[in-house]
């Protein structure tokens, strides 16, 4: 498989000082994710966890979960890496209904959809009774440091995990794009076994209407980020159950949805 990371030379400039050296910079490679023989997108991504990724795009898409995946095969090409799924008959028809055509490039999940009713789809209801403290959000977030080890060579990546009360972070995964990262936790989560209502997602990035759909997807009842949602997420988020925490930093997170879930405590500071 490809490397994640690459060696690269570059001169530091500052006032009075040119240095030479070198800096860790994450690899970005396209993978195509190619059902049954014809490519449904083709996005640029970290080449890591790739069979998460396969599974975690075919769920938080909407057409086909681990069971409908028969096979599934990473092929390198001298252009990038093909990943070559074939899925059952059911689900390969419920991707035929999808009639997505997407080419994403790092940062973008809804390029190529052809409708703004596809675009906007609603989410489905997410259920449970998980419960947490203002805390535990923040102790979720601060967690995430320690387990980025690309980030920490490179600077330069987005990292999804998913926290569990008494246990904390189980699975973390780590990308270019923000969506790349949440379809590999997802894929993760599922190839483990783990079942998402009884946890929360964890983001390093923004949260927009895309996050809020492929969380849904995956059905967790709690979605906590570093930085802020979009009105148009808060808004999905209201609708189909999930409650939205953003901005957790520090000693401080504010809920946008649903906060019977999560309870003030001294370490959140709420008035």
């Amino acid at each position: 498989m490809k490397e994640t990371r690459h060696l690269l030379p570059r001169l530091a400039l500052s006032p009075g000082r040119a240095e030479q050296g070198a800096r860790c910079l994450p690899e970005e490679v396209a993978v195509a994710l190619s059902f049954n023989g014809t490519t449904q997108a083709v996005m640029l991504a970290s080449p890591s966890d790739l069979e998460d990724f396969a599974t975690g795009f075919a769920l938080t898409e909407g057409f086909a979960r681990p069971e409908d995946i028969e096979s599934l095969t990473p092929v390198e090409t001298p252009r990038g890496i093909d990943l070559q799924i074939w899925l059952r008959p059911e689900a390969e028809a419920r991707l035929a209904a999808r009639r997505r055509r997407m080419a994403g490039p790092v940062g973008c999940g809804l390029c190529g959809i052809d409708s703004l009713e596809e675009a906007l789809r609603p989410p489905p209801p997410v259920e449970g009774g998980l419960r947490l403290a203002a805390g535990d959000c923040l102790a979720a977030v601060a967690g995430l440091t320690d387990h980025q080890p690309l980030h920490d060579a490179t600077r330069a990546v987005h990292a999804a995990g998913f926290w569990m009360p008494g246990q904390g972070l189980v699975t973390v995964r780590e990308d270019v794009g923000r969506h790349n990262a949440l379809d590999k936790l997802a894929g993760a989560l599922l190839r483990q076994g783990v079942a998402a209502d009884r946890g929360a997602v964890v983001l390093t990035s923004r949260v927009s209407i895309d996050m809020v759909q492929k969380c849904t997807r995956l059905g967790a009842p709690i979605l906590i980020a570093v930085s802020a949602p979009t009105a148009h997420a808060v808004r999905m988020a209201d609708e189909a159950g999930l409650t939205l925490v953003g901005l957790a930093r520090g000693e401080r997170c504010e809920v946008f949805t649903h906060p019977h879930r999560i309870t003030p405590d001294e370490a959140a500071h709420v008035a």
